[in-house]
């Protein structure tokens, strides 16, 4: 049984935002004003299972970072949007060129500018520490705070419920 309020079996594809999702939303600065975001390693070991088990990720960001590109292509993900400045239209797109349903994905976000695209889908995420308005606009509220396991906790409630996960040898490994 899921803590989550949704046929999780009918998920084909998740959508992470990053700052405040995958990672903490509060991260050090480095001297030229860059964040120094951290990445969660249980969220990418949850990722590099889900992408093994068929699902579909996608990173929609307003962050302006390289290095959040190099961290998701590392785990398997082809689909990095970044610099985004509107999330929705991107989502759209997106879902329209992979032939994917609202009641199909998945979108995990923190602050306003994810209001849209949580709206759109089937399955809306906040971590615990989101803007309260995402919280009250999400099907699911995570027991996790953004970069500290969000992810991990979403994609193991769908592998789980699409008897994905550890489902073999292979679940032990990277």
């Amino acid at each position: 049984m899921s803590k989550i309020n949704y046929d999780l079996t009918k998920i084909k594809a998740v959508v992470f935002d990053v700052d405040g999702v995958l990672s903490p939303s509060t991260v050090p600065m480095s001297v030229d004003g860059i964040p120094e975001r951290m990445a969660n390693l249980k969220d990418g070991y949850a990722m590099v299972q889900a992408v093994k088990g068929g699902l579909h990720l996608a990173i929609i960001s307003g962050a302006d970072d390289p290095r959040v590109e190099a961290r998701f292509r590392l785990i398997g993900m082809t689909d990095i949007f970044l610099k985004c400045k509107a999330k929705l239209p991107i989502l759209r797109k997106w879902m329209e060129d992979n032939g994917l349903q609202p009641e199909e994905v998945a979108y995990a976000g923190d602050d306003i500018p994810d209001l849209p695209p949580m709206a759109a889908v089937g399955l809306s995420v906040a971590p615990r520490d989101a803007a309260i308005e995402v919280k009250e606009a999400a099907t699911f509220v995570s027991s996790a705070d953004g970069g500290y396991g969000v992810g991990r906790e979403l994609l193991e409630e769908i592998l789980k419920a699409k008897g994905l996960w550890l489902k073999d040898t292979h679940a032990f490994g990277w």
